[in-house]
């Protein structure tokens, strides 16, 4: 076995024990609650489970995607924390200024300090979905931010997430910077969801945030925002390969004393496992070159992240009918990833989003 090898199982050994010990002992409270679980996340960090993927530990997307399907095994929303932890590491190591790119590049990768991403309405944004919600106007020393985001998770006070706006309201004009949430964002509460409530998903708005020039990450954002949406995607493969496994367990928990039932349903416990095995297989030979730019890879990360939400809805039904009604109380596994599997399939990019991208792309015209 070589050391890197070594390095791997030892990381992932490390996260099962975390995931099976103290995660699996409140995922109840996570999940109906609202238990925000950042002990877990510190410890998840300290472990090493937060970072795989940065450049300065080897840019290991397929290790980052193991970690957090480790977790979703587990916790789904949990596993959702890790994605939005480990996007936020990507927009930090971009930055220019040093304070982001090393010093709170360094907590943030330990789980230290913590935050998310306010990218799903930009990435809807510049899909044509909807509109930008975020207006910048230059100001001395860096501009000023207004608008309203009606859900972001993964933030607290004293905590960031990596946001966008775009300048003046002219298209191709944005900027992508680290929004702090330090009292001049206001937070207010989101309506009750279903599920997935352990995310700590809270509405910003913001009216003439200053936003300091040390904080602003790229601008023209859509560069780098090109380069990272491939690795952004790919990582969710992550949520929904860990919460397909929790449900394959799910069936084979009741298959001594209900198989003899249960074989006459679809989507059984070897179907899906096999299923599953080729999905992290496939989405972990994408890992290897996070960095390619080639459209037809990109088509390959759309079509890989609808699969995983697919599956996960398969899954996740299945097991709920494989147990019956006891997977039908509101405390059973399998009622808690039917929930996390649909989240899955709505969360950005939506499975009608990436079926958008595909599209375009299958269509696009080859320049003469």
């Amino acid at each position: 076995m070589t050391q890197a090898v070594q390095a791997d199982t030892s990381l992932l050994q490390r996260v099962e024990g975390i995931a099976r010990g103290p995660l699996a002992a409140i995922v109840t409270d996570i999940d109906l609650n609202g238990h925000y679980p950042l002990e877990i996340l510190r410890a998840l960090g300290e472990a090493g489970a937060l970072a795989p993927h940065l450049q300065r530990n080897g840019a290991d997307f397929g290790l980052a995607i193991q970690a957090m399907a480790t977790v979703s095994r587990q916790c789904g929303a949990t596993g959702f924390l890790m994605w939005c932890h480990m996007v936020c590491g990507l927009y930090l190591e971009k930055a220019p200024d040093s304070a982001l790119n090393t010093d709170l590049l360094s907590t943030h990768a330990l789980g230290h300090s913590f935050g998310g991403t306010a990218l799903s309405n930009p990435m809807k944004a510049l899909a044509g979905i909807e509109r930008m919600a975020l207006e910048a106007t230059p100001a001395p020393g860096g501009y000023r931010v207004s608008g309203v985001l009606p859900w972001v998770s993964h933030i607290a006070p004293g905590q960031y997430c990596g946001a966008m706006a775009r300048i003046d309201g002219q298209k191709g004009r944005e900027i992508l910077f680290l929004l702090r949430f330090d009292g001049q964002a206001a937070l207010r509460p989101c309506p009750h969801f279903s599920g997935m409530e352990g995310t700590s998903t809270w509405s910003i708005r913001l009216d003439e945030y200053f936003l300091p020039a040390r904080d602003v990450i790229a601008v023209p954002a859509q560069p780098l925002v090109s380069v990272i949406k491939a690795p952004f995607i790919l990582l969710q493969a992550g949520m929904a390969a860990g919460i397909v496994q929790g449900c394959i367990d799910s069936m084979l928990e009741v298959e001594p004393q209900l198989g003899h039932v249960n074989r006459f349903l679809e989507d059984r416990p070897d179907t899906m496992q096999a299923e599953l095995d080729a999905f992290t297989q496939r989405a972990l030979k994408l890992a290897r070159t996070p960095g390619e730019t080639d459209p037809s890879y990109l088509l390959d990360v759309l079509d890989a992240r609808a699969h995983g939400s697919e599956l996960a809805l398969r899954a996740s039904q299945s097991a709920l009918l494989h147990q019956g009604a006891r997977g039908y109380l509101s405390t059973a596994a399998p009622q808690r990833r039917v929930r996390e599997a649909q989240f899955v399939a709505i969360v950005t990019p939506a499975i009608k989003h990436l079926r958008l991208e595909m599209a375009r792309l299958m269509t696009e015209e080859l320049p003469a």
